[in-house]
């Protein structure tokens, strides 16, 4: 036979040390037939004394190194070989020994930035050949199964970790190599790794498959977390302060403080006190060289003559600023230059360190969490960057709000129960927004372990067209930095849905700013634990009321739960992309037609990681809870939180349950118009006499001139065919005219002679709204006006 560039070598020894079984790879490398070996000790195959051997293997279960064997022909071969112990049904044990030859180069890196978030991710990946052999390894894969890459390197999967969870995932892998389609397939490779098994082809530039990507994206929880043990307290809540000067020093602020109540205040107390003082313990204390600003070094202490650092006690008056802070429960902004406040910096020990760091403008904002008042954290700014402005506040509110909640778990305080629904972070909405496409419930449980408050995330975003996207993220690790990096994808999500995008096109731009997020971060900042969003899972799914539609994809997220009126409940097969800031692929959208009063639920993994039972048997339990009649997506989902939680969860739980509606043909009248200009009459035409038909007469002046400027753009710029439709949504109007032009329209300012260019202005001024959405082929210009004033 033709001796192979790249094969495998395997052998089986009892525990008596006998060889039991001989490949034909171990026949190429050691040029033994079977017969000659089987039945007889392994040892005779050493080329040293088996003593050691014996030894490394006892009481071991695994074991990799370096052994010298000797060939057929008398030469010495150190080969790397990586055992496994096996026991069979009946007790029996035996050794299963393997070794990669390999005569291919190793493949070269890429670039730095990519060669970095390979190796840094926080989730392990392998990455396996067109053999299905393993060629590259992560630093968390290697931590993951307690291998050396170079251990491992040439092996089939089967190979590194036997059994039935292997042999699945590479037919699965082969799988994704003929049909160049990523998969998901459940079940567990080690101790450390979770029971989410996504596989992504690696493409090449002409489109053809190379490689597999194998990632787990889902964490395998450890026992200190599984059991809910309190890992600390005070240390915690300094965990948490820290972490916030981490998060906005200095991004939002040149140096910031966390100062602690030993007690915390009720709403009450500091509403009813006019204390005299304010007894706090600074928890942190951060800021960058003096003059310094964003991307400069940073100091967790300010030196001599800083006053009180971390762990001090600080008596500050009752007209201090902390001190008013607190007794207002709310944020407030000081220049230093105001006499007051100079003179508490000046005569406050525990103030000095704003005087010596020449801070000019002081933000306090109160630690606040469900109804008690913790403490106040301090953020100054030097006199070159410029006071603190509107949206400075904002994010310094919602960080605060996080390390607030975190502390809060540090402490002990009050959790909700399995089936109410938590106080929801700062970065959540509030309220879902009002639109009719959907009826939506939702759920947040924090976890149980006191690391902080969690990354997962929800959003519910109206579209144009009546549509509405509903979002679902999960940002690894908690704390703060994991909040911020999730407020961060949410804003972006937010500013890519604005612009219409489609739901895989939408991951694909938000897996790139992952990349740049951990770039700078990087950069800035080269001992933070972070990786700046890489690991993110997220699920974006966009439905139409009119077509009834649905467009889904996700980011390494679990894929969501559909349930048809008849009872039927299925999990939507959408393609399994990996997660957010890896940047190996383009994502892929799954679209469906819902029939009207459909529930969709979507969720983060830590709903199926309850302790007390496996994934399977928690789908199984969600399947059956969701199939079950229901009054309202509430109830849905208290039932879903009930049949499944037993006790308070190990991960953040979101759960989004949403019953579809639909606009019928009564709310919504469409017709195709020609290019030519005379039909722009015909169209302000056809829309009087629909909103005479919808008793909207009062609106017909102000829609005539919507649709007339519409049309009349996209027959002068546009490309046949022409659409109007009218939509009635509630108390909206929407007026959308579609051609197959890409030619985006953009307002643009109309000298005093100019015949054209004040259309979009007008519709600008007439509209609550417009905007521009491009399908695969051609684009809608839309209008939404308002009907609650006519």
């Amino acid at each position: 036979m033709e001796r192979q560039s790249t094969y495998t070598a395997t052998a089986t020894i009892d525990e008596r040390g006998i060889l039991t079984g001989w490949s034909e790879g171990a026949r190429q490398l050691l040029g033994y037939d079977s017969p000659a070996v089987l039945g007889r000790p392994a040892t005779v195959l050493l080329a040293a004394d088996g003593t050691a051997v014996r030894r490394a293997l006892a009481g071991r279960t695994r074991w990799n190194g370096t052994v010298p064997l000797r060939h057929r022909d008398g030469r010495l071969l150190e080969l790397g070989v990586l055992a496994h112990r096996r026991t069979s049904r009946t007790g029996a044990g035996d050794w299963l020994v393997v070794s990669a030859v390999t005569a291919r180069p190793q493949p070269p890196r890429g670039e730095p930035l990519e060669e970095w978030t390979f190796l840094q991710s926080p989730f392990p990946l392998a990455i396996f050949d067109a053999d299905l052999r393993l060629v590259r390894a992560n630093r968390r894969m290697e931590h993951a199964l307690a291998l050396p890459e170079a251990a491992i390197r040439g092996l089939r999967l089967t190979h590194i970790v036997p059994g039935a969870v292997s042999e699945e995932a590479d037919r699965s892998m082969r799988r994704v190599l003929e049909r160049g389609k990523a998969q998901e397939t459940r079940g567990r490779l080690g101790p450390e790794l979770g029971r989410a098994i996504v596989l992504t082809p690696l493409k090449d530039a002409g489109g053809r498959v190379r490689a597999v990507c194998l990632s787990v994206p889902e964490p395998a929880r450890d026992a200190a977390g599984a059991s809910g043990t309190p890992v600390g307290t005070a240390a915690d809540q300094a965990r948490a302060a820290r972490e916030l000067g981490e998060v906005t020093v200095p991004r939002l602020a040149d140096l910031m403080a966390v100062d602690l109540l030993d007690s915390p205040w009720t709403t009450a107390e500091a509403a009813g006190r006019p204390p005299e003082r304010v007894v706090l313990r600074r928890a942190a204390l951060r800021a960058v060289p003096d003059g310094g600003g964003p991307g400069g070094g940073v100091r967790t202490g300010l030196g001599a003559g800083a006053g009180a650092g971390a762990g001090e006690v600080i008596v500050c008056p009752a007209d201090s600023p902390p001190a008013r802070c607190l007794t207002a429960a709310r944020p407030m902004l000081y220049d230093m230059a105001d006499p007051a406040v100079a003179e508490w910096a000046a005569l406050d020990p525990g103030a000095s360190w704003l005087r010596t760091s020449g801070t000019r403008t002081l933000l306090a904002v109160p630690l606040l969490v469900q109804g008690s008042t913790l403490g106040v954290a301090l953020f100054g700014r030097h006199g070159g960057r410029g006071p603190f402005g509107p949206e400075d506040l904002r994010l310094a509110e919602e960080f605060t709000a996080k390390t607030a909640a975190g502390m809060e778990q540090a402490r002990g305080g009050p959790r909700p129960g399995t089936t109410g629904e938590a106080p929801r972070p700062g970065l959540f909405p509030h309220t879902v927004p009002d639109q009719a496409a959907l009826e939506i419930a939702t759920r947040y449980l924090p976890a149980a372990i006191r690391a902080g408050v969690g990354g997962d995330w929800f959003d519910v975003i109206p579209l144009s067209g009546a549509r509405v996207a509903l979002v679902m993220g999960d940002v690894v690790g908690h704390g703060i930095r994991a909040s911020a990096t999730m407020g961060r994808l949410r804003t972006a999500v937010r500013t890519l849905a604005d612009v219409d995008l489609p739901a895989d096109e939408l991951l694909t731009h938000l897996d790139d700013l992952v990349l740049r997020l951990a770039a700078e971060e990087g950069s800035a900042d080269p001992g933070a634990d972070t990786a700046g969003g890489i690991g993110t899972t997220c699920l974006y799914a966009v439905y139409d009321p009119v077509s009834r539609r649905c467009s889904v994809a996700r980011a390494g997220h679990p894929p969501p739960a559909l349930v048809t009126p008849d009872g039927t409940v299925r999990f939507l097969d959408v393609p399994a992309g990996p997660p957010l800031g890896l940047g190996v692929l383009p994502f892929e959208a799954l679209e469906t037609e819902l029939p009207e009063g459909s529930l969709l639920a979507l969720y983060t993994d830590g709903l199926l990681q309850a302790r007390d039972h496996d994934i399977d048997e928690a789908l199984d339990k969600m399947s059956v809870a969701l199939g079950r009649p229901a009054r309202s997506p509430e109830s849905v989902c208290d039932r879903v939180l009930t049949d499944l939680l037993s006790h308070r969860p190990d991960d953040d739980i979101v759960l989004l349950v949403a019953r579809t509606r639909a606009l019928h043909e009564d709310l919504v009248a469409s017709w195709q118009l020609s290019d030519e200009p005379a039909v722009v009459s015909l169209a302000r035409r056809y829309a009087t006499d629909q909103l005479s038909a919808w008793d909207l007469d009062e609106a017909a002046f102000t829609t005539e001139l919507v649709v007339s400027e519409l049309v009349t753009n996209a027959i002068r710029y546009g490309s046949p065919p022409i659409r109007l439709r009218l939509i009635r949504q509630g108390r909206t109007l929407i007026s959308e005219v579609y051609d197959a032009s890409d030619t985006t329209p953009h307002m643009r300012r109309a000298r005093i002679f100019d015949e054209g260019g004040r259309g979009l202005l007008m519709v600008a001024q007439l509209a609550e709204r417009w905007g521009t959405r491009h399908d695969r082929i051609g684009k809608t210009v839309w209008a939404e006006q308002s009907l609650t004033a006519l």
